[in-house]
């Protein structure tokens, strides 16, 4: 019964929206109005106001709305929608300083010379737009009535120039910074919490082991990733449109002819191209080149943003005079002063020590005061400016306040499409589609490409995203990123500004274009460019690290960057190695043999046996990893022939846990069912679940005979592989661990050796100097001893001695005697301290060849070589389901 009110939910939103009732109110309302039919209708028929809800009740209900609508703003990790107000702000100041007709007109003049040139523009500047305003609206409007009248002028076809700039006005909404992303992200992340959960549910019904590896996690997303990861696609997308129109122009010139700038490419001209260009693009390098480099986080760079647009508008909304371009002279000083004092001094409060630290900090004071006076004059002009600022506080409270309203009114939506069972009816819609995920994802994505034709992106962002990305999430077989996936979803959304008849970047254009060009010539123009986003939704899914590398890349080489030892990581990391062995296995094979021989016999013998075990275990790691790529190698030998009767029983086994499900439902179906007058129904259904438990055991008979045996010889085979990394993981650690501990000993002994005329000298100023100078020169004494490999004895004594020092009847006996202790401990290694030097240069050699190779997992951090063969290959794609 629930499933008629789930189609009267999606029929009652559905002329809601219809309708042209306000989005952020249908989705609520259709929400609220289907769970209290459903309320009233089982109390009246069932006596049970539960009765017809798939799960729970209609109070668990509407109270999981109102949660969902309270983590939209209370839940602090979901921080990320505090950027949308800022890039709101930063887009539409930009829009007002009227960057975009600045641009066009220059970038015209440019292009004009080449085939299709004004079209390329149109392009061009309409990516510099998406990563500045990205407001796809005022673009679109700003280049129709701008660039499209010279196009048409210059003899362009109407459906060829409207389709350019309709398709570029919509690159703000996959090129970073976009609110579709931002919006996206925040989905995405609750989605990843659901695929994670589903995903540790299935790893358990299938093998039994309680604790899923944490290798085979969902990996998440955040609006930073998102960002990063829709960066390069944004720039294949610009580079189709471009190169279509330059073939299109070359193939048929009549449709795209030259135009030729009248005047000179002087000096005069560059000075306007430079001056054109240089604003938006420092704009551009300071919010995404910061997210990027990993200096700021999405809100941060939004910050950025925002405060930027404010200065570029203090100079572009009316010319002051020789004054105009103060304010943005003066940010520049104040940036040049904060650059300065971040890169040369210490600007930490907690570690300044020196008087040059404090110089540092009075730097960044007077930056923050120079740049602050810029912001804030740029602020007042733009309020002076027929009241500008005002202007654009409101329209960003408007647009912020819709955007906000939307994911309230969606998460009230979700939760009733999830009250009447939609959810689990979309899950076993698409796992019962054969072809696996991608089956699955072809057909999410044709239903968004459909949704698109009549929905906003915001209104597909919250209401698809967490239905079906969750489902695609937990798929072990392809195992895609979040960030991929919101990409790729991204990209389809895009289409939504271009598809009739709700195309809004179609109307926009309409309301500016003349009345020679017809709506139908729109719409045969922008066919072409929806192909061209298809295409690009085509390459970026075939080829994944378009996507996953950039994001990839910049968490392995941020300073919270995860150790080598992170188990997602191990995979890669092995690759690596593998390929250090490959490419350069003689030459370590040799520093094995030269390090076997060298003559150490002036070290101690303890030293002496843990390096000689070391390199012993480092000669075995090339064979140890040799022997687990032998028992992967079985693996994939084994994977075709059992993937079919993997893939087989458990399509057959979710077959039967729908089963079970759907038992047990009409089980509890039969105990509300009580009395004489129900006791026909009763039957009934107790007819229905014999049957359902009939063809649930004729399923269990489809099972193969041999599959528990089956099963358990894969299940050795990846044990085997299993116990063969651990082998090598546990030699490479401990062998690098004996050389790397020998090296810091031996190449620690010159500055021991250097201490010990202070070492002397604290001893004999016992009886000269005040206990309180004493203190701190054995306080400094015992630090460097202390940085110093195998001599924590000797500080432990010296240290003794300052305690005792300290104390107000101090025992100068007992500080000699501990500083005596000290001395002893001293001589006891200076002796093969003063031989270590001529093996060290051998050793470090040594310790330097075998780092990467087998060190790699005990560093702290990847070095930024290891780092980016690592991002290289964690950005694909790895199938796990034969795991599960």
């Amino acid at each position: 019964m629930e499933l008629y009110f789930l189609a009267l939910l999606i029929l009652t939103m559905a002329v809601a929206l219809g309708s042209g009732y306000p989005v952020a109110f249908a989705l609520p309302g259709a929400a609220i109005i289907t769970i209290t039919i459903a309320a009233v209708t089982g109390w009246l028929f069932a006596g049970n106001t539960d009765a017809f809800f798939h799960t729970g009740g209609p109070q668990q209900w509407l109270s999981a709305g109102v949660t969902n609508l309270r983590g939209v703003y209370w839940e602090v990790e979901r921080d990320t929608l505090i950027a949308i107000p800022l890039f709101i702000f930063m887009g539409i100041t930009l829009q007002r300083s009227k960057i975009a007709e600045d641009l066009l007109v220059t970038m015209a003049q440019l292009f004009g010379p080449v085939p299709g040139g004004l079209g390329i523009s149109v392009v061009f500047v309409g990516a510099l737009l998406a990563a500045t305003t990205g407001i796809v609206g005022a673009t679109v409007v700003a280049m129709g009535l701008i660039s499209l009248p010279a196009m048409l002028r210059n003899k362009y076809s109407p459906s060829l120039a409207t389709g350019t700039i309709a398709a570029s006005g919509t690159l703000g909404q996959i090129i970073p910074p976009s609110i579709v992303l931002i919006i996206l992200a925040d989905q995405l992340a609750s989605a990843v919490d659901q695929a994670g959960t589903a995903r540790k549910a299935l790893f358990r019904a299938t093998t039994g082991e309680a604790n899923m590896p944490s290798a085979f996690d969902v990996i998440s997303t955040s609006a930073g990733e998102m960002f990063l990861g829709a960066f390069i696609p944004g720039l294949v997308l610009v580079a189709l449109y471009m190169i279509y129109i330059l073939i299109y122009a070359l193939i048929k010139p009549s449709v795209a002819p030259a135009v030729h700038y009248g005047g000179k490419f002087d000096v005069a001209f560059w000075r306007k191209v430079f001056l054109t260009l240089v604003p938006p693009l420092t704009l551009i390098f300071l919010v995404l080149g910061s997210i990027i480099a990993g200096v700021a986080t999405v809100n941060q760079a939004g910050a950025i943003g925002a405060a930027g647009a404010l200065v570029m508008a203090g100079y572009r909304l009316s010319d002051f005079g020789r004054w105009t371009y103060a304010p943005a002279i003066l940010a520049l000083i104040g940036l040049g002063i904060l650059a300065v004092a971040i890169s040369n001094f210490e600007m930490n409060l907690k570690s300044i020590d020196t008087t040059a630290d404090w110089l540092g900090i009075q730097l960044g004071i007077l930056g923050t005061i120079v740049l602050s006076a810029a912001i804030i004059w740029s602020g007042w002009r733009a309020w002076k400016v027929d009241d500008t600022l005002s202007g654009i506080m409101l329209e960003t409270a408007k647009t912020t306040a819709l955007v906000f309203i939307i994911l309230l009114g969606a998460a009230m939506l979700t939760a009733a499409f999830r009250a009447f069972g939609g959810e689990d009816l979309v899950r076993d819609f698409l796992n019962s589609m054969p072809g696996g995920f991608w089956a699955k994802f072809i057909i999410v994505m044709t239903v968004i490409f459909v949704l698109g034709f009549f929905l906003d992106f915001i209104e597909i962002a919250v209401v698809v995203v967490p239905i079906v990305a969750p489902i695609l999430l937990a798929d072990p077989s392809a195992n895609v990123t979040a960030v991929w996936l919101g990409v790729m979803i991204g990209l389809n959304i895009q289409t939504s500004f271009l598809t009739p008849p709700f195309g809004f970047a179609l109307f926009y254009l309409r309301g500016v274009a003349p009345a020679t060009v017809k709506t139908i010539q729109m719409y045969k123009g922008v066919v072409a460019f929806i192909a061209l986003q298809l295409l690009a939704l085509a390459i970026v899914g075939y080829y994944p690290p378009l996507v996953n590398y950039l994001p990839t890349r910049v968490s392995l080489l941020a300073e919270t960057a995860p150790p080598p030892r992170n188990p997602k990581l191990q995979y890669c990391v092995e690759q690596f190695v593998a390929g250090e062995f490959a490419e350069n296995g003689d030459a370590i094979e040799a520093a094995h043999q030269q390090a076997a021989a060298l003559d150490l016999s002036a070290l101690p013998k303890e030293l002496q046996d843990k390096f000689a075990k070391g390199v012993k275990a480092a000669a075995m790691a090339d064979d140890l990893l040799g022997e687990a790529a032998s028992a992967r190698k079985a693996i994939d030998d084994a994977s075709p022939a059992y993937r079919v009767v993997h893939d087989r029983v458990r399509d057959i086994e979710r077959a039967m846990g729908d089963l079970d499900e759907e038992i047990a439902a009409l089980r509890v179906t039969i105990s509300r069912s009580q009395g004489e007058e129900n006791a026909a129904s009763r039957e009934r259904l107790g007819e229905r679940v014999a049957a359902l438990e009939a063809e649930k055991e004729t399923l269990k008979a489809e099972i193969p005979a041999d599959w528990n045996d089956t099963y358990k010889a894969y299940k050795s085979l990846i044990q085997a592989e299993d116990k063969a990394l651990n082998q090598y993981r546990r030699n490479s650690d401990s062998a690098y661990g004996d050389v790397r501990d020998v090296f810091a000993a031996v190449s620690g002994s010159s500055a021991y050796l250097e201490l010990e005329g202070d070492l002397k000298a604290a001893t004999g100023r016992l009886e000269t100097d005040a206990p309180a100078d004493l203190v701190a020169q054995l306080e400094q004494l015992g630090d460097r001893f202390g940085e110093i490999d195998g001599a924590s004895k000797i500080r432990s004594a010296i240290s003794k001695a300052r305690r005792e020092l300290e104390k107000d009847n101090a025992d100068k006996a007992k500080v000699a005697t501990a500083l005596a202790e000290a001395m002893t401990l001293y001589d006891e290694q200076k002796g093969w301290r003063s031989g270590a030097g001529a093996v060290l240069p051998a050793i470090a050699r040594y310790e330097e060849t075998i780092r990467y190779p087998i060190g790699i997992r005990t560093l702290d951090r990847m070095p930024r070589e290891v780092a980016l063969e690592v991002a290289a290959c964690s950005a694909h794609h790895r199938d796990i389901s034969l795991n599960f």
